[in-house]
Order: C-alpha cells, then sequence, then structure tokens
C-alpha cells in the first residue's frame, strides 16, 4: 500500500524527527485512517529509510496516543475516542488562558491586525468549503496571540494537544453545523485584546473552545455516537 500519492523521501539529517512528523501529518489529516494497520516495512521502503527510525517514531507515537501497539505487535492507528473530546477541549482552553494571562501585555497592533486577517481568512475558506485551510487558519489565529508566551513548557503541552484536536477538527469541520460561528468568537477575542480587558480575553477564549466542543458534540448526538 501507498501511504502518499507521491514519492517522497527524507533527507533532512534528525531522520527519526523527520518520520515522526511525516507519520503525525498522515495520522491528524486522515492519511493514515483510524483502526489502520501501519506495516514499518512499508514505509521504510516509501520514505528510502531503515526500520529503525520508523520503530522510534512510532513509539513516540504511541505514547503520545496517536498509534497503539495490540497483543500481535501489529501497530494501529489509535481511533479517535468521543468521550475524550471533552477532556482535550477544556484543557485546551486551560492551557490556553495560561497562555493569555503571560503574552498579554506583550501584544501589539501588529497582531491584532494579522490577527483580523488570518480570521477573514479563515471565514472565506469556510465559506468556499475548503476546511482544511480553515482548520489551519483557526490554528494560525490562536498561534499569533500563543506565540508570544515566554513559558516555552506550556507552548509545547499545547502543540501536542493541538494535534490531537486538530485530528478530530479535520474529521468534523465539514459536518458539525455552525462552524462559521468561529470567525464572529475570533473577533470578540480580537475586540477583548484591544480593550485591554485581560478578564474578558480570557472568557472570550474560553467561550471559543467550548463553542467548538459543543458543535462537535451536537453533531455527535444527532448522528447517534454519544
Amino acid at each position: 500500500m501507498n501511504y502518499l500519492h507521491m514519492e517522497q523521501k527524507i533527507q533532512r539529517t534528525f531522520i527519526r524527527d523527520e518520520v515522526y512528523e511525516i507519520l503525525l501529518d498522515w495520522i491528524v489529516t486522515g492519511t493514515l485512517r483510524a483502526d489502520q494497520q501501519i506495516r514499518d516495512k512499508e514505509i521504510s521502503k516509501q520514505l528510502g529509510v531503515s526500520r529503525t527510525p520508523i520503530r522510534e517514531a512510532l513509539l513516540r507515537l504511541e505514547n503520545e496516543g496517536f498509534v497503539q501497539t495490540k497483543a500481535n505487535s501489529s501497530t494501529f492507528v489509535t481511533p479517535i475516542n468521543y468521550d475524550e473530546i471533552s477532556h482535550y477541549y477544556s484543557i485546551a482552553y486551560t492551557l490556553e488562558k495560561l497562555a493569555v494571562e503571560d503574552m498579554f501585555t506583550k501584544i501589539t497592533n501588529q497582531h491584532l491586525k494579522k490577527m483580523e486577517i488570518v480570521n477573514q481568512e479563515m471565514y472565506h475558506s469556510i465559506q468556499k468549503g475548503e476546511y482544511f485551510t480553515a482548520v489551519k487558519k483557526d490554528t494560525e489565529f490562536h498561534a499569533l496571540f500563543i506565540s508570544l508566551s515566554s513559558n516555552s513548557e506550556l507552548k509545547k503541552m499545547l502543540a501536542n494537544l493541538k494535534q490531537k484536536l486538530k485530528r478530530i477538527e479535520l474529521f468534523y469541520y465539514d459536518k458539525a453545523k455552525g462552524v462559521h460561528l468561529s470567525f464572529s468568537e475570533h473577533k470578540k477575542i480580537i475586540a477583548a485584546f484591544k480593550q485591554n480587558d485581560m478578564n474578558l480575553t480570557l472568557d472570550s477564549v474560553e467561550q471559543n473552545w467550548r463553542n467548538g466542543m459543543e458543535r462537535i458534540q451536537k453533531y455527535l448526538i444527532e448522528k447517534g455516537d454519544m
């Protein structure tokens, strides 16, 4: 089985990290589907590397919950756990609010202008049905102010968690109703920053995450998965 429609060879020095990034991207974007078996021999041939860095990358992905090894030593993509969605989102907005508290005095009009541009780009992507781009723009919007935090460990935790959230959002973005409302919620975050009101900003950030979670949960309830 080819995991990509085009050849992709590893060229960078840190092969293990490169393999990890590629496999993570395949899982998050759905190239590797939930419950799909991952065969290191096939990936080795596909990427042009030995099986050792692939196994090391898979071990890292297993520790992060993206893959799981079953009793027969076969490795599979971990399915999305519907029950954990609320856990992921509550952790995300809690960490993001900590980042806001740390960076609040560092944001400038230039940052806010960029946030407005990215938010508008996200909205246009949603309107055109380009959901992959919309999710990327949503992530970029939040990254614009999170990156101003000086707490590197906090940013690492958020980055890992948001990979799991990105996988969920890519799967549901074109199904859940009201995703366009993120545009208005982002505008409220920008307005709160402009008013220099930290409490309002924190509330707006949390509400954006809560609403996103509720939109997905509503879809799952209607579908009968919750």
